[in-house]
């Protein structure tokens, strides 16, 4: 890489997928990488996990993060691992709940591997996770926590700044001026009226924008969602069926307990048992409180939510929920139902037509909650096919994710249009069709790029 060499945008992720969030900037003879995630999904494009990372990770100087989800930060293990020296710039939210993520997806994977060599179901002898418990604690030692809104150097004339996004605690859109040309990288942009966070900052004069575009294609419902949720546990409550909500430990899990506590207090749902069966959501809490100043709730309505369920911790306890039967509500992880203990759930209750099975965020292609909200009624679980005989209902109204008409709105406040946007982390209709709204409603040169495509910030096209 020569000095004189123009800034170059390079999209390593995220271009024909909402996962595997990585942008790679090349500047004054720096590289830096906005974004280091998973891929998820499909097993095509979790394959790309495995295949050696598109540069070289001790020629990155940096690495700078949106947020704490795995499918933005979940890849860091293995960058450290491989080579990478260089700082991890986080907020101090997204620092402090990737402790809780980053460790979880080591021995997630650790056990998925030990699980498939105890099976022979891999075609790897033995077959190795992607990286380890142990990695994912070492690669927290690179993390430089940064403030919102306190522009800081990242290389030789590159300055980056954090600003709010709404979403999830932590969460930030990234600014970067590089010698006078600016990027903005959306992370995953949160919702003007969500019950939990704050919305997210204006968009201000750039030249280059990088957006999200999960919900691109459509706006989510606009019914309340606290009321939805209601008649549902109250509905299966009546028949004493068991309530599963899948949901992300971090993020959704405190926007459905925010509902439940209000359902709750008004007495508009059944006072029956309410279960916290995530260790992970548990450890989270405390970040939350910790960080009052990023999220609407007062001390009481905080307190209240975590006091309405009981937490589970162990594993024994989470098995025990198998014995119990319903009436109760179960709140577990994965939200995509990936992984995690509400698997363990669903192969207990799931064949019950009197319970039901909430998946209340974005499910992407490929996951198995993405089947069950098309229609599956049979899920492969830990090598067994389990049929599926709950109501299944997918309540978008819950996502953290702004949708099309809020995305349009937020760009519509800019005070000039972007010399180009970039349309990523989205499946393809989405992308396309927020593509299609931003030229025609907005007037503004917009495209989607490809898997590994290179683009010129002096002259983006």
């Amino acid at each position: 890489m020569e000095e004189h060499h123009p800034p170059k945008l390079r999209f390593l992720g995220a271009t024909d997928t909402v996962t595997g969030s990585r942008y790679l900037i090349q500047s004054g003879g720096r590289r830096i990488l906005v974004d280091c995630g998973l891929f998820q999904g499909y097993k095509v494009l979790r394959d790309r996990n495995r295949v050696p990372f598109p540069v070289s990770p001790a020629s990155i100087d940096a690495v700078i993060l949106t947020h704490a989800h795995l499918d933005h930060t979940g890849y860091v293990p293995a960058l450290v691992r491989d080579g990478f020296r260089g700082p991890v710039y986080a907020t101090q939210g997204t620092t402090e709940l990737c402790t809780l993520l980053l460790p979880d997806s080591g021995y997630l994977q650790e056990e998925e591997a030990r699980y498939a060599d105890h099976r022979g179901s891999s075609q790897h002898h033995p077959p190795m996770p992607l990286y380890t418990a142990e990695d994912a604690v070492r690669s927290l030692n690179s993390f430089k926590t940064r403030e919102f809104d306190a522009p800081f150097p990242v290389g030789d004339g590159i300055e980056a700044t954090f600003l709010p996004a709404g979403h999830i605690l932590g969460a930030a859109q990234i600014h970067l001026n590089l010698g006078g040309r600016s990027v903005h990288f959306t992370g995953d942009l949160g919702r003007a009226n969500d019950p939990l966070m704050y919305p997210p900052r204006d968009l201000e004069a750039v030249d280059v924008l990088v957006t999200e575009s999960t919900y691109g294609n459509r706006a989510h419902p606009s019914g309340s969602p606290e009321e939805e949720l209601g008649g549902i546990i109250t509905r299966v409550a009546k028949r004493n069926g068991v309530i599963m909500i899948a949901a992300f430990a971090v993020g959704l899990a405190e926007t459905v307990l925010l509902h439940l506590s209000r359902l709750m207090r008004k007495d508009a749902i059944p006072h029956i048992p309410v279960y916290l069966n995530s260790p992970m959501a548990i450890d989270a809490s405390g970040m939350y409180q910790r960080h009052r100043e990023e999220h609407r709730l007062e001390r009481h309505e905080f307190e209240a939510m975590y006091k309405l369920a009981t937490p589970v911790r162990s594993a024994d306890d989470s098995k025990l929920l198998n014995l119990r039967g319903g009436p109760m509500i179960i709140l577990s992880a994965s939200g995509m139902l990936t992984g995690g203990r509400i698997l363990h759930h669903l192969e207990n209750y799931g064949p019950d037509p009197r319970n039901a099975i909430i998946l209340s965020g974005y499910q992407a292609p490929g996951t198995r909650g993405a089947s069950l909200a098309a229609g599956a009624r049979q899920l492969r679980i830990y090598g067994r096919d389990i049929r599926i005989g709950a109501e299944v209902i997918q309540m978008e109204g819950l996502s953290a994710h702004a949708d099309a008409d809020e995305l349009i709105r937020w760009m519509h406040a800019a005070p000039t249009a972007p010399a180009m946007t970039y349309i990523t982390h989205g499946e393809a209709d989405s992308s396309d069709t927020i593509r299609t709204r931003i030229k025609r409603e907005l007037g503004w040169k917009a495209r989607v790029p490809e898997y590994l495509e290179s683009v010129s910030l002096d002259h983006p096209s």
